[in-house]
């Protein structure tokens, strides 16, 4: 049963809404001209300006990523590109999507011609919806840059699956936008091959992190009761999810994918569970300084690590949209769990046997 017009605006909304929660260097500034990154998000500038559809789904999908846009290109300003970058590739899901979407024929908006062009978009999709192999992206330099390429990969085929599904149960037009999204991040995927340039240092030795991420979920289950679990249902939600995703790029060995998932996980999480007193002010600042060296320490590409510095630094600033708690967090929490991923893995305790209990209970009269 299809839903209503109005709640299945209200179900892209939340899409948007997740899309847009994913978010999360410092070099001279970069010249935009010559810059993909730059010129990426210059692009998307000028389309949120020059799109003038008054179209719900648009409307709901420019709130949601103009300002993101913004912040993206004032990161990019400072020179913090891996943070724009970062913030780039959150706000293009929903742009990408919105721009497919209107880009159709007002017959593709039909039940008949969304079948038909989920059917067609399979086709031009097809090699990006086989499982990635873990060299998918293998000489994509810097790290950064392959993480946020191989977490996009498997989000191909997950938009597309579930396309066909929200479609027929909502309305076309949702169906479409999803379709739109799986080839945003197709997209996004070769976007980061095109920007791969040399790092200066080797590659890091990434391992297995299901150890960690065992861990962690078994910490977030533990914190999910009444009242948090009440309170913070979503934000418990977009924690799970990006721990889920980081367990499946493990698996899949999509070594810098799943690290990047496991410690966004651990970022959205931090505020849910009881903490120790947070760094503030000075004590943060020399902080962060002390991480920048242990980052320039290190004899491997320390990207990913520099990520979060600058998004702390940025957070640190204060300001609109900003929250020095959450630089806190990403000092004191995230990354040390970072560094921690470089260290030997812990011995992970054998899980019990599987164990079900059945209780059978007569029905009066049965």
């Amino acid at each position: 049963m299809r839903l209503s017009k109005k709640r299945s605006r209200s179900a892209l909304a939340a899409l948007v809404g997740i899309a847009a929660a994913t978010l999360l260097s410092v070099g001279a500034v970069p010249n935009p001209a010559k810059d993909p990154v730059g010129a990426e998000i210059a692009r998307w500038s000028e389309f949120l300006k020059s799109n003038k559809s008054s179209d719900e789904m648009w409307k709901q999908a420019k709130e949601a990523t103009e300002p993101v846009i913004a912040r993206a290109d004032e990161a990019y300003r400072k020179g913090r590109r891996f943070l724009a970058l970062q913030r780039l590739a959150a706000a293009g899901v929903n742009l990408s999507g919105s721009q497919y979407l209107q880009a159709l024929s007002p017959a593709a908006h039909t039940d008949a011609g969304f079948e038909a062009e989920w059917k067609r978009m399979g086709e031009v999709l097809r090699a990006d919806l086989r499982t990635p192999p873990p060299a998918a992206l293998a000489g994509v330099q810097p790290a950064v840059v392959r993480a946020m390429g191989e977490a996009a990969l498997p989000q191909v085929r997950i938009f597309y699956d579930a396309s066909l599904e929200y479609g027929r149960n909502t309305m076309p037009d949702a169906g479409l936008f999803y379709i739109g999204s799986a080839q945003a991040q197709r997209d996004f995927a070769a976007f980061c091959r095109r920007i791969s340039s040399p790092a200066s240092k080797p590659e890091p030795p990434l391992r297995s992190l299901a150890g960690e991420i065992d861990r962690l979920e078994g910490e977030m289950l533990a914190a999910y009761k009444p009242p948090a679990s009440i309170d913070n249902h979503r934000d418990f939600i977009l924690s799970h999810a990006a721990l889920k995703e980081a367990r499946e790029l493990d698996a899949a060995g999509l070594r810098y994918g799943s690290l990047l998932r496991y410690l966004q996980a651990a970022q959205r999480f931090a505020p849910l569970r009881k903490a120790p007193a947070q760094l503030s002010g000075p004590a943060l600042g020399k902080r962060l300084d002390e991480i920048d060296a242990q980052l320039a320490s290190q004899r491997f590409d320390d990207s990913i690590g520099r990520l979060f510095v600058e998004a702390a630094r940025d957070e640190a600033a204060g300001g609109e949209g900003r929250s020095p708690a959450t630089a806190a967090i990403l000092a004191s929490d995230v990354l040390p769990r970072y560094f921690a991923a470089f260290e030997p893995a812990t011995p992970v305790a054998p899980k019990p046997a599987p164990r079900v209990t059945v209780t059978l209970v007569r029905w009066p009269y049965t």
